[in-house]
């Protein structure tokens, strides 16, 4: 069994309604395509709750609520195929006093921030004396500050040391630096459309995908959801990273 944390968001897109967003959201995505065991505590705003709780709870996987006073708000706008986003604001900080209760029979747990304030190192520290953390890179460069959305590396190096897994996009790996020289035993770093490449052990390995065109908003957090499904399962990585890919496929396609 594994257990997804984070921030829900709500999301501002050009002529549209916002919409939900966040980690426990696009995670329970793909979880909805595998049906096994897990677990979700999501968090915002206690005025949003009614709001944005119940399209995570629609999927099916149990959810806890988190309690919070703020809630993590995004806009979005294109400039021809070029998305540019930007933060209205900045969902709570998870510290171990947030941390609900989790069967022991749960092994792995997914982190999945959406700024590097979202989650203190000691509340990675906490989760990982037990489990094994896949987190999510948006929480190491995403900067956590108002207005256009920005990358730096300027991220507590502390806790890397609690990470099993790491998932970085490309440009957060860009960021980051060398995937083999961060001390984490194993690295994912997504390729939109392309796939994946994972790196264990100091070698690497490509993992294809083929082309979906649809939106393909959430594929990252259903990705490291279905892979720490199947890690918990007793997948090798890169096996690991070929049945998540398959997860993303069928959920992009509404299968």
């Amino acid at each position: 069994m594994i257990a997804l944390l984070g921030n829900l968001s709500r999301d501002h897109l050009p002529g549209q309604k916002p919409r939900v967003g966040g980690g426990p959201f696009h995670g329970a995505r793909g979880l909805y395509r595998l049906r096994v065991p897990a677990r979700i505590a999501a968090r915002c705003a206690a005025a949003d709750r009614e709001q944005l709780l119940p399209a995570v709870v629609r999927l099916g996987t149990p959810v806890r609520y988190v309690h919070g006073d703020s809630t993590a708000t995004f806009s979005f706008e294109y400039v021809g195929d070029v998305r540019h986003m930007r933060i209205e604001q900045l969902g709570d900080t998870w510290t171990p006093r947030d941390l609900p209760d989790l069967p022991d029979t749960v092994r792995w747990v997914h982190v999945a921030p959406l700024a590097r304030s979202d989650f203190a190192t000691e509340t990675i520290a906490a989760l990982a004396r037990r489990r094994r953390v896949l987190y999510d890179g948006q929480g190491l460069v995403r900067v956590p500050r108002v207005g256009p959305l920005e990358l730096d590396n300027d991220y507590d190096r502390e806790l890397l040391r609690h990470v099993w897994t790491l998932k970085l996009a490309d440009e957060e790996a860009e960021v980051v630096g060398d995937p083999t020289a961060l001390g984490v035993r194993e690295v994912l770093v997504t390729h939109g459309s392309r796939g994946s490449t994972v790196y264990v052990g100091g070698r690497s390995e490509f993992v294809p995908a083929r082309r979906i065109d649809v939106d393909p908003t959430g594929a990252g957090d259903a990705f490291s959801a279905a892979y720490a499904v199947a890690r918990a399962g007793g997948f090798a990585p890169a096996a690991a990273a070929r049945r998540a890919t398959a997860v993303v496929a069928a959920m992009l396609l509404g299968r």
